[in-house]
């Protein structure tokens, strides 16, 4: 497994990342042995959240790593601060309270990577970068950033970290696929993908900050299940998410050229579209959510995939022809 250093985190960390979404003390046996196998394949590093299954997703995650004594070995990407039905919650009283709520869950002392899962972009980064910064001097988290920030906001709370002496974001949280997000998915989400993009691309290469992209495959538009003729039922709502959101011209056209590279390399669809991401001058780590050992082991053999800059033109329709 290929690996970075992300400052302030001691541990390597692997460039694929396991989301635990479908991790579940409802399902203990399933979560604990997908973890046990991918852990065994070499991804040190688990995505998780405070929203995630109203808590669930943090207790049985922490207790996979408890049990199995695997803490100083693993680095735990935690995420807080997400807006509810009533009303947005990027203050610090409440990442205060939901980093209180992880770190109770997990069991932990600390969380290695901490993001912010939204932002408002009403209230000044200020007393939020002041805050994490609060926690990182407790040493309750290790590293911040941001999950759905935008560039310019991120570059704003650095500029105040500069000002005031202050721990700055070392990482960002967008979604980037090969797949223009033609219609976002939910209000609020940030991507950096297609062509409209470019600038904040631009920006992370530069400053080669970390990032954890999500979504690599749009969502399944990659997965090799969807065409122009696909029609799903409104009670499929994941499946009708990617149907809104990617499944346009312009990404069929994109779908149809990996197909072509696909084979020519003797590989799977999804695995030419990971290598579209992982192969970006970018500073990436993607995130993924393998559903088994086996879906995972597809995943990691993309990183050994070689795309050439005149293959990523061509695939994202910069070019005619390679």
């Amino acid at each position: 497994m290929k690996c970075g250093h992300i400052e302030g985190v001691e541990k390597r960390v692997s460039r694929l990342v396991q989301g635990t979404m479908m991790v579940s003390s409802r399902e203990l046996d399933y979560s604990f042995g997908l973890l046990d196998a991918i852990y065994a394949q070499g991804c040190n590093t688990f995505d998780t959240a405070h929203v995630y299954g109203g808590g669930d997703n943090e207790r049985t995650v922490g207790r996979w790593v408890n049990e199995r004594g695997l803490r100083d070995k693993v680095v735990i990407i935690g995420k807080g601060a997400h807006h509810n039905q009533d009303r947005k919650r990027v203050t610090p009283f409440d990442i205060s309270a939901d980093l209180h709520d992880s770190l109770a869950r997990f069991k932990f002392d600390y969380i290695d990577i901490y993001l912010l899962h939204r932002d408002d972009t009403d209230v000044p980064v200020g007393p939020i970068v002041e805050a994490l910064n609060e926690h990182y001097h407790a040493g309750r988290i290790h590293a911040f950033g941001g999950s759905n920030w935008s560039y310019q906001r991120i570059e704003e709370a650095n500029e105040y970290a500069r000002r005031h002496a202050l721990v700055p974001f070392i990482a960002s949280s967008p979604n980037y696929s090969l797949a223009e997000q033609v219609k976002e998915p939910w209000p609020g989400c940030v991507t950096i993908s297609g062509p409209t993009n470019r600038e904040a691309r631009k920006w992370y290469a530069s400053r080669e900050m970390a990032l954890f992209t999500w979504s690599s495959l749009a969502g399944g538009f990659f997965s090799g299940r969807f065409d122009r003729d696909t029609v799903v039922s409104d009670d499929n709502y994941f499946d009708k998410l990617v149907v809104d959101c990617y499944c346009y011209p312009q990404n069929f056209e994109r779908l149809d050229r990996v197909k072509v590279l696909a084979e020519e390399r003797g590989v799977s669809i999804p695995q030419i579209a990971l290598a579209y991401v992982m192969n970006q001058p970018q500073n990436i780590y993607a995130l993924t959510g393998a559903r088994s050992s086996d879906e995972f082991l597809v995943n990691s053999a993309a990183l050994d995939i070689h795309l050439s800059d005149t293959d990523l033109a061509w695939l994202d329709l910069e070019r005619d022809h390679r």
